[in-house]
């Protein structure tokens, strides 16, 4: 999906999402606003450097995906999916975005972090 000046804020979610989770940094973030405010656990992720940051870092770990849903409401919208990882490929992770102007500018990210650490971690 190509972002437009139309996209409703479920198209641009889900092109960032399928960007992100096919490798493509680069385009992912051209979906990201530069003061993005991603609400992780354990740590908030203030500006798109650290959230570029964020990702760049768990990208090497996707082996695979499995999507479940995505929920739009206006500009809010809620995907949930499974993130395979060589650690895990059971630990649902789900995310809320808020998207203004064909940007995400919020994103309440849910997850396990133990799930994913590696098994000498856990």
């Amino acid at each position: 999906m190509t972002q437009t000046s139309t996209s409703t804020a479920l198209e641009t979610v889900l092109d960032y999402h399928q960007a992100w989770t096919s490798g493509d940094l680069d385009r992912a973030m051209t979906l990201v606003a530069d003061d993005i405010v991603c609400r992780a656990p354990g740590e908030d992720l203030i500006g798109k450097d650290a959230y570029r940051a964020y990702l760049a870092a768990f990208i090497p770990n996707l082996t695979g995906l499995t999507d479940v849903a995505s929920f739009a409401d206006g500009d809010h919208v809620a995907l949930f999916y499974y993130p395979r990882t060589a650690a895990t490929s059971t630990a649902l992770a789900a995310e809320y975005f808020t998207v203004r102007g064909n940007t995400i500018v919020e994103s309440l990210l849910v997850f396990d972090r133990l799930s994913f650490a590696p098994p000498n971690e856990q």
